[in-house]
């Protein structure tokens, strides 16, 4: 059989057929580009030295990790969700400079607020704003004088990277004003609120990558998600390792002190500036990691205190539960034992320690016990006080106590009791929680007065929103009382080798319930 050869108009026919299945190629290929945009997170990081025995975190290993991957992804941004500047040890003294100090020589980006940047008041935290290298930014955090964020730092940031932009926008804790000390000038607006302001207020400017810095509880966080419209939410406040999703946009959080660093990859079309796929996995920061030179010098500038702080004050036979998550939601041994030292310094009826101002967050194994372990426990320097009171208000005291322990996943406010037994359920409604409460072996008598140990956060300012105990009779005053920490320490030293252990002082019904819903 004789084929027959195209014709020249055949061949220019098909010519352009490829010509044009090439370009439609093409430009497909063009939209199907994408830039990566990678987020770096830490939160809540109290100390730039490594933890749990030096086994985890630390930022001098963590600027090692950030330097290999910016190698590989040079579209890198460093951000903190909250938490840094109190407390620990060092901030004590330093008040928070020694760690600008660190996130100014590790590179840091951004960070926003967590409630305890306000620990040292208003204008601490405006001094270390203007030590910082990097840029706060807050969109809920509003200075009453000025009606613009506090320290005039920036609602949200602008970044581009290879034709895309990303918008980054930070939220703080509505409680951070009884829960820290940000003085009666600075206002706390709604989280869903601003973040729906601030994601339509972005979209209008015609960038459509957008991401969330939070200092936010977890539902909090799932609510901004859904309310919004934004594409990622990098949180902390919780000292868990969570990873959850809400309204379509994934949510994350590092524990604490830098054990781990998320690395969050935004893929983002080149075409329309929007994510079209998220990538993330979570490094774990350890002893394998080497630490970077560069954080040397402040090895040696902090030195001397650190080497004050290594005195040893006594020891413990057994390991002290001093971890964020168990002190918040149940009895630990440490929390009994700091409130039977804040009771029998005062010799008071009852001890009451509130569980978020229990902060080293580890397990402190057997063995020495220095004053930096007193210090990592109770780092606040509150003074413990002593107070008279009803029996009914120290109900309302205790369900205030347990008022959120089904609502939130570690609510600062929880009750480490002293002279105290008391059985509360948390399926029950708020403020009618607690099902059983003895003082001293004796059911509560609501109208006998009892004598309250306390720190003066608590009993005297209210903390942790302890409202109802600032109008009882002070017996004690602040004037006259003793540091918490200087009370724990004293303790210890009595007794020279300690061996607390929970007693059931403190039992939940609920305590295997999940709850099946985040509204409040």
């Amino acid at each position: 059989m004789r084929l027959n050869r195209p014709s020249r108009r055949n061949l220019a026919l098909i010519l352009t057929v490829i010509l044009a299945g090439a370009a439609s190629l093409s430009a497909q290929q063009k939209v199907d580009c994408t830039v990566r945009v990678t987020l770096l997170q830490v939160n809540d990081v109290y100390q730039f030295a490594p933890v749990d025995q030096g086994t985890r975190g630390g930022l001098a290993r963590v600027l090692t990790l950030k330097k290999n991957i910016e190698k590989e992804s040079p579209n890198t941004l460093f951000l903190l969700s909250g938490d840094t500047i109190s407390p620990s040890v060092e901030s004590i003294t330093y008040k928070g400079a020694q760690m600008i100090d660190a996130w100014n020589t590790l590179g840091l980006d951004y960070s926003t607020f967590g409630n305890h940047e306000f620990d040292f008041g208003p204008e601490v935290l405006r001094q270390r704003m203007k030590e910082s290298k990097f840029k706060w930014i807050v969109a809920n955090v509003i200075d009453k004088k000025t009606g613009q964020p506090f320290g005039d730092a920036p609602a949200y940031v602008v970044r581009e990277f290879d034709g895309v932009k990303v918008a980054i926008f930070g939220l703080t804790l509505e409680e951070t004003k009884t829960t820290s000390r940000p003085g009666p000038d600075v206002e706390f607006l709604n989280p869903c609120d601003t973040a729906r302001k601030m994601v339509a207020e972005i979209h209008a400017r015609g960038i459509k990558t957008v991401v969330a810095l939070t200092h936010l509880s977890m539902s909090e966080d799932k609510q901004v998600a859904r309310c919004s419209g934004v594409d990622v939410i990098i949180g902390g406040h919780e000292h868990t390792l969570l990873e959850s999703s809400s309204g379509g946009a994934p949510i994350f959080k590092m524990t604490a002190d830098a054990r781990e660093l998320g690395q969050i990859d935004l893929n983002i079309s080149k075409s329309t500036g929007a994510v079209e796929s998220i990538d993330w996995k979570i490094i774990p920061v350890t002893d394998k990691t080497p630490a970077d030179r560069q954080f040397a010098s402040l090895d040696r500038k902090y030195g001397t205190l650190i080497k004050e702080l290594s005195q040893v004050v006594g020891r413990t036979s057994v390991d002290l539960d001093a971890r964020s998550a168990v002190g918040r939601t149940q009895e630990t041994n440490i929390g009994d034992f700091i409130a039977d030292a804040f009771r029998a310094s005062t010799a008071s009826d009852v001890g009451l320690m509130n569980g978020g101002s229990i902060r080293a967050d580890e397990i402190i194994h057997a063995g020495p016990l220095t004053r930096r372990d007193v210090l990592s426990i109770l780092p606040f320097k509150n003074k413990v006080v002593k107070v008279e009171l009803s029996g009914a208000t120290l109900r309302q005291v205790l369900e205030h106590g347990v008022a959120r322990s089904a609502e939130d996943a570690e609510p600062g406010r929880f009750p480490q009791v002293s002279g105290i037994r008391f059985t509360f359920d948390g399926r029950r409604p708020a403020g009618s929680r607690i099902v059983e409460l003895t003082v001293n072996g004796k059911p509560l008598d609501e109208k006998k007065t009892y004598t309250l140990a306390a720190s003066d956060y608590v009993a005297i300012d209210g903390g942790d929103g302890y409202e109802m105990l600032k109008s009882a009779r002070v017996l004690i005053p602040r004037e006259r009382a003793q540091f918490d920490s200087d009370v724990l320490q004293a303790a210890i030293a009595a007794k020279k080798i300690i061996a607390p252990k929970t007693d059931g002082r403190v039992k939940r019904l609920d305590q295997n319930q999940k709850t099946t819903s985040d509204c409040k």
